[in-house]
């Protein structure tokens, strides 16, 4: 049984923990994100998540034994999806949408693996790879928080980046910029994302943003004219992040709450081994907080975190340390750990 006192309402199963690792970095042009997941695990998180805070920990075949734990097994808990990015060579853009079957044949394999955890009633733990993950990750638990519950999930997406840019309004054209437009039906392609259907659904009213730095010219005008919920770091100096966390809760209600958590929401000084980190951003006990609140609200129904990178250190002993232990401690505290 869980450590923590807090009484899920949304879990059948709730000392259960479906754990995914999704080695994935098509999403962006940076190498080594892909090896986010099995540094995390070879680091202890899945031992601290069994051991401390007693969860039954299950892969894609069943519950995970302490063989399957153990740093020389790490990497066959990372799914590499090796044999879609080997169908995906000849992957040319499609409306300026880098990689993008490889995107979309992750992904759905994705949504279909947390879809199974979800729907057995257990919490979801999805290690990232790039947050083009998460059009796998919310649509998995969309559908199965609608199927199970008949209920619309919420999504907490605490980033330094909207990540809602359409193919269009992209500079880039990497779809780790993309996922929200396309979770939300802001953006579609049938030929691309044609597994993407309604009950795949993010309503853009059960969305809210924390920790915004870094936004494209393109997303404002999406998040205006969508009058999506969006607080910005401008946001938390002037209210602080307590009453933030008590505005966001209010704002999505009592739901099932998806947390997609990218590692750059934190500020480089906590978390500097990641693509694309912006200065200015949430300490480490603001990004713990965010997660120990929606965590006593008994809502917490799936957790990603993505964009771990210890590749991009200068100084692997320090930078990259400092990222999985911030990266740990996010997940660890969104999942029940607490200071006393």
């Amino acid at each position: 049984m869980s450590t923590s006192m807090v009484k899920p309402k949304f879990l059948a199963h709730p000392d259960q923990l479906g754990v995914v690792a999704v080695g994935f970095a098509g999403g962006q042009g940076k190498a080594g994100v892909d090896n986010g997941p099995l540094e995390l695990i070879k680091a202890g998180l899945l031992q601290s998540l069994r051991h401390d805070l007693n969860y039954e920990l299950h892969g894609d075949k069943g519950v995970l034994s302490e063989e399957d734990l153990a740093t020389a097994n790490a990497e066959k808990l990372v799914n590499m999806n090796a044999d879609l990015l080997a169908n995906s060579k000849d992957d040319t853009p499609v409306r300026n949408m880098k990689n993008p079957r490889a995107v979309s044949g992750v992904t759905q394999r994705l949504s279909e693996q947390v879809h199974a955890h979800a729907a057995a009633g257990r919490m979801v733990l999805t290690l990232g790879g790039d947050h083009s993950i998460a059009i796998g990750t919310v649509s998995g638990s969309a559908k199965a928080v609608r199927e199970r519950l008949g209920r619309e999930v919420a999504v907490i997406w605490v980033d330094a980046h909207a990540d809602i840019n359409t193919p269009e309004s992209s500079d880039s054209g990497n779809v780790h910029g993309m996922p929200v437009s396309f979770v939300t039906g802001l953006a579609t392609d049938p030929d691309v994302f044609g597994w993407l259907g309604p009950e795949h659904r993010l309503n853009v009213k059960k969305l809210v943003y924390i920790g915004l730095r870094d936004v494209d010219k393109g997303e404002k005008k999406i998040l205006r004219d969508n009058g999506i919920k969006a607080f910005s770091m401008f946001d938390i100096d002037r209210h602080g992040i307590g009453r933030i966390m008590e505005m966001a809760l209010e704002y999505i209600g009592d739901t099932p709450i998806h947390l997609s958590f990218d590692v750059d929401a934190l500020d480089p000084m906590w978390a500097p081994s990641t693509g694309t980190p912006v200065r200015g951003g949430l300490t480490l006990r603001e990004g713990d907080y965010i997660c120990e609140s929606v965590h006593e609200t008994g809502n917490l129904v799936a957790i990603d975190l993505v964009e771990v990178n210890p590749k991009l250190a200068t100084d692997k002993d320090i930078e990259a340390n400092e990222t999985l232990r911030a990266g740990s401690s996010i997940v660890r505290c969104a999942l029940g750990e607490s200071l006393l």
